[in-house]
């Protein structure tokens, strides 16, 4: 699972696998979650919509996207991703990055190619993140897992803000019960226009 096809063209970057370091397992939080509002909430799409991110921290290459247009059902951004809402959740031309019903521990599994299976879990449906561009209520974290060969999964996990969209993305390799920590993209500004409906 690219990082690129994974968040609409977001990221740049490609995975390297570097050496070292280990992040923690992400647990699925057994607390009662707060309601939460419609899924396209948690993905505002809308010609004119812009985020900024920094890449792996670095604040001398932040990478902007910016949905550029309408083409039949999709919105275009900047980066040369795709992006749709319909009555399931929000996807690209291959798989769906979130799915209704929001809620901690739904999962599905997106086929995107013959030798491809992506398994997406919803870890905690509501709670408190913060990025850079702000601290956010009501948010949906969720790990989207793709086994890469007999030994490496890449793991993806996912953060969404209501009315915001995507606030951070990390992407990790799983080798041998470790994570190798890959790239991380983290929200500093956005500028979306008000949900309709």
């Amino acid at each position: 699972m690219k990082v690129s096809a994974v968040v609409g063209g977001l990221a740049l970057v490609a995975v390297a696998w570097v050496g070292g370091g280990c992040a923690k397992r992400v647990e699925v939080d057994d607390t009662p979650a707060a309601p939460v509002g419609s899924v396209t909430d948690y993905y505002p799409l809308a010609v004119g919509n812009r985020w900024t991110y920094l890449v792996n921290g670095r604040p001398d290459k932040p990478v902007e996207v910016k949905i550029v247009k309408q083409d039949g059902g999709f919105f275009l951004d900047s980066q040369g991703g795709q992006l749709t809402a319909d009555s399931f959740g929000i996807r690209d031309q291959k798989r769906y990055l979130l799915r209704a019903p929001l809620e901690t521990g739904r999962t599905w599994t997106n086929v995107v190619s013959v030798s491809s299976t992506e398994h997406y879990r919803i870890v905690r449906a509501s709670g408190p993140c913060e990025a850079p561009a702000g601290s956010f209520e009501g948010c949906v974290l969720v790990e989207a897992r793709n086994r890469v060969d007999a030994e490496t999964t890449l793991v993806n996990t996912f953060t969404f803000a209501p009315r915001v969209g995507l606030v951070r993305i990390q992407v990790e390799a799983e080798r041998g019960g470790r994570r190798i920590p890959q790239t991380w993209l983290e929200l500093t500004s956005y500028q979306v226009k008000p949900t309709q409906g």
